[in-house]
């Protein structure tokens, strides 16, 4: 399992976290979130470490939750999943981060996004969270930054009606800094990521919370979020959604 999430420490104090399961577009399974979770935590344990990179495969960034690994497990409820360790991990990490975006970025792969200090995208980036359209509610508090970032109607039609944003105009949203070509995009990433490690580390991370604005705000709704997505987890409405969904895509992905 450690091959479908590769972990990398470049020159520079750069760490790098690409997604390596291109035959399921990069669904991300407990063991995939577990991984990027101690990913992070040891970027910020380690002093050599002063940004983080992640990245997927050439057109996929990831297709989201492997649903048929996540509603194995899903009689332990979403409060005690992989999933969710991840994304607690991913609000609370004080190292910079940084997403270099190609093609598919559906569930958690947007969702993600929201917490990266830097967010870059080829042309072929497609973000999506289906959310409500599995029955469920969303994660990672999206509910509260996204409203934020591009303002309350246009959220509500992202995230209650899972429109799929294109690069563009994620863009002109201000979910994503730049549109670059495929072949430039990590390079580039990178190398953003690794003039963040070289800033002086005490000003970077007062900066970097002073620009995130109020850490107990987003924890507050990521947790409120979890206890929500649990209750529709077990609902039958979303039981219903989420066997639907299995049944006419064995390459289960999305959420």
């Amino acid at each position: 399992m450690a091959d479908t999430v590769a972990i990398d420490d470049l020159q520079g104090g750069v760490r790098l976290i690409t997604l390596n399961r291109p035959e399921k577009k990069n669904a991300l399974t407990g063991a995939m979130y577990d991984a990027m979770r101690e990913g992070l935590a040891g970027a910020d344990a380690s002093d050599a470490i002063g940004a983080v990179v992640f990245a997927g495969q050439p057109g996929m960034f990831s297709a989201g939750n492997d649903l048929a690994d996540f509603m194995g497990h899903a009689g332990d409820g979403f409060s005690a999943s992989p999933a969710l360790a991840f994304i607690r991990q991913l609000a609370r990490t004080r190292t910079p981060m940084v997403a270099a975006v190609d093609g598919i970025a559906v569930g958690i792969g947007a969702t993600l996004c929201l917490h990266c200090d830097l967010v870059y995208a080829s042309p072929a980036a497609r973000l999506r969270m289906p959310f409500v359209e599995l029955g469920l509610v969303p994660e990672a508090a999206s509910s509260y930054l996204l409203p934020l970032r591009v303002g309350r109607l246009k959220a509500t039609e992202l995230l209650l009606l899972s429109r799929p944003l294109e690069a563009d105009e994620a863009q002109a949203l201000g979910l994503v800094n730049a549109v670059l070509p495929a072949d430039m995009l990590v390079e580039q990433a990178i190398a953003q990521a690794t003039r963040l490690a070289a800033l002086p580390r005490g000003a970077l991370a007062a900066s970097r919370a002073l620009i995130r604005g109020d850490q107990a705000q987003v924890e507050a709704a990521l947790e409120a979020e979890a206890k929500a997505f649990d209750a529709q987890l077990r609902s039958s409405e979303s039981q219903d959604r989420l066997a639907a969904f299995l049944s006419r895509s064995k390459p289960a992905s999305s959420a």
